[in-house]
């Protein structure tokens, strides 16, 4: 029988990377064999800890650029590509970020993939002690957007804009 492993995005911004890292340490006996996705900063201090705590442990960790310079967008990508199904992301909600937007991002690909999601240790807690999260049989639902993916399907959207622009041209031409 195969380990059941997780994909986990891991990110914290900066008041907060102190308080992940405690958390992923508190709880890597639970992580080993998972494999995680992080951004830059982040990721490379959870490594140092867990190899610092366990050395003789292979943690399967992906890094990735720091989250400011396209690390959350990475994060989201992977999100889309079925990558990550668990994203822990701390965030800290006492500083504004400059980019707040791609924060905003994430939660949303969140939603739309239906991953779990949390933004603080007390949501992971609860999270990391599920019983779902070491059920082999569980798995997310997967929303079916076949309606908003398909909604310009029978419609002359192209048919049209070919048209307006025959017709733009026409004119220019007389």
């Amino acid at each position: 029988m195969s380990k059941l492993v997780r994909k986990i995005g891991l990110v914290a911004h900066d008041a907060m990377k102190k308080d992940l890292i405690e958390w992923v340490l508190w709880n890597s006996e639970r992580l080993i064999g998972h494999k995680f996705y992080c951004t830059g900063t982040t990721g490379t201090l959870i490594r140092e800890a867990l190899k610092e705590k366990h050395p003789d442990v292979e943690w399967d960790i992906t890094i990735l650029k720091s989250g400011p310079l396209g690390g959350d967008q990475q994060i989201g990508s992977r999100i889309v590509e079925g990558e990550i199904d668990y994203l822990f992301f701390f965030t800290d909600p006492m500083t504004l970020q400059p980019h707040d937007t791609d924060v905003k991002a994430l939660t949303r690909l969140a939603g739309v993939e239906n991953i779990v999601f949390c933004c603080n240790r007390s949501t992971a807690d609860h999270i990391i002690t599920s019983p779902l999260f070491v059920d082999p049989e569980y798995e997310r639902t997967h929303p079916d957007y076949t309606g908003y993916t398909q909604r310009f399907a029978n419609k002359p959207v192209v048919s049209e804009a070919v048209e307006r622009v025959n017709k733009r041209k026409g004119r220019k031409n007389k």
